[in-house]
């Protein structure tokens, strides 16, 4: 059978009917996954073709997996970054879902709280346990889409459920059919999938998925859980770890449409930001993240990240504000006492700054010569300077400009105060010190030196701000 395709205008063969395979021993691949080793990435260098979907967009877990590697929100909490995370995503909705536990009461209470808000977007959706009782419970209270457990790989089929494959199945259709019962959109988690067998039981399931689709006129979803990491973006890569396989496998094999695919994946091996672009190049319209990836173990990918990576591929915002993205870093710093790591890209309190003296200089002639691009505008984050032994009177006179907002009227780093700066902080490392500074050391050092200066300074940067 052939089917031209309107992308291509190409005619692609389609006779394919992948069938569940029904084995009687689990498909354990130890080839690639022997544990007593590294996991081994193996190629067979089949080549998928990229395909960009016409929309793409981020969904949150945040209050999710996010919540079970952490300690959980209040309910407060959970409004406000809610909040947030509707004023980044913006009027179209670029983060597109916010996915919710319903359990307990101070979770129901925050998912009436952020739906009384009114908000399109996010849209709220669950997550639940496959029964009647979770599903009644999901209608009574109006949500339109939850998440299901559907876990593919044989070390969860055979040895955790004790099932076999079509045992799995069956039970997991019937839960769908379930969910269908009530009109409720299923998200049906793919727990596992790169170790799971795509073509035995992946795309035979996503196949009978796709059937209820059709007969029943609800959108079935379908997550991709890369659980522990596994997935990969390398070109030619063999099934189960290859990202472009997997989902051209389910767009192609299965039929799932793009804005009906999903991937979520985990940082175990620090590829989660690329195998989510990835997911997206190849045809899934939907990647989902967690606020600064905190999640299972290593982590979800950054939601944060994603905002950035939209606009790198896509070439503009789509009406985006990222410099929330610095408004939801400070959140979590000083309302839920959560420390990033400084040098993490984009939220970090030093991902755009600077130890070297002559990176430094460089700054102070031109920032676009060392920062990634204007930090300031984007981010609200302006590059910066750490001053340590190595700083030099470039970098005291960029932390200067930068700290007291003297833009146009900028100190030079031959200026009388820099020089006298420099001395102070010379004589300290001389003297054993091993730390950079402060901003309050640095403006206690001007202070002592010219505290005329100093209050001209502090009155110059409060008059900046209060324009703002």
């Amino acid at each position: 059978m052939e089917k031209q395709y309107k992308r291509t205008n190409l005619l692609q063969e389609k006779d394919y009917n992948y069938r569940l395979q029904d084995v009687p021993e689990p498909v354990l691949y130890r080839d690639m996954f022997s544990y007593d080793d590294v996991p081994k990435v193996r190629f067979n260098h089949r080549v998928v073709p990229m395909h960009f979907p016409d929309e793409i967009w981020i969904t949150d877990t945040t209050f999710r997996d996010g919540q079970q590697a952490r300690a959980p929100f209040a309910a407060q909490q959970i409004v406000d970054l809610y909040k947030l995370m509707h004023k980044l995503g913006g009027p179209n909705g670029i983060i597109r879902q916010s996915e919710f536990f319903v359990y307990t009461k101070k979770d129901q209470e925050a998912l009436e709280r952020c739906r009384d808000l009114g908000y399109q977007y996010p849209e709220i959706t669950t997550w639940i346990r496959a029964n009647k009782k979770d599903f009644e419970m999901v209608k009574s209270i109006g949500i339109e889409e939850t998440g299901i457990l559907v876990s593919c790989s044989d070390y969860h089929i055979f040895n955790k459920m004790g099932l076999n494959r079509r045992q799995a199945m069956d039970k997991y259709l019937g839960i769908v059919k379930d969910a269908l019962s009530f009109g409720i959109k299923p998200r049906c988690h793919f727990e596992d999938i790169t170790r799971a067998d795509f073509y035995g039981f992946v795309v035979p399931f996503a196949s009978e998925l796709m059937k209820l689709r059709e007969e029943s006129g609800i959108p079935i979803k379908i997550r991709m859980c890369d659980t522990l990491g596994y997935g990969v973006s390398y070109p030619g890569a063999s099934l189960p770890r290859s990202v472009p396989g997997i989902v051209y496998g389910l767009r192609f094999y299965s039929g799932v449409p793009s804005e009906l695919l999903e991937w979520h994946g985990h940082n175990d091996f620090y590829k989660v930001e690329d195998n989510a672009a990835t997911a997206w190049l190849y045809g899934a319209s939907s990647v989902n993240c967690s606020l600064l990836g905190i999640g299972e173990r290593t982590g979800n990918c950054p939601l944060e990240a994603m905002a950035i990576e939209y606009c790198q591929l896509k070439g503009r915002t789509d009406g985006m504000d990222l410099k929330v993205i610095t408004e939801i870093a400070e959140y979590f710093e000083n309302e839920l006492d959560y420390a990033i790591p400084e040098r993490t890209p984009f939220v970090g309190r030093n991902f755009n700054s600077t130890r070297a003296g002559i990176h430094a200089d460089g700054l102070l002639k031109d920032e676009e010569i060392y920062n990634i691009f204007n930090t300031d505008k984007i981010l609200g984050r302006p590059a910066g300077v750490m001053i340590g032994a190595h700083s030099g009177a470039a970098g005291i006179a960029h932390w200067i400009n930068s700290h007291f907002k003297l833009k146009g009227m900028e100190i030079e780093k031959k200026s009388e105060l820099v020089e006298k700066i420099k001395a102070v902080i010379d004589q300290d490392f001389a003297e054993g010190r091993t730390t950079t500074y402060s901003d309050s050391e640095l403006e206690n050092i001007i202070k002592d030196i010219d505290s005329d200066a100093y209050l001209a300074l502090i009155h110059h940067r409060k008059q900046v701000i209060s324009k703002k």
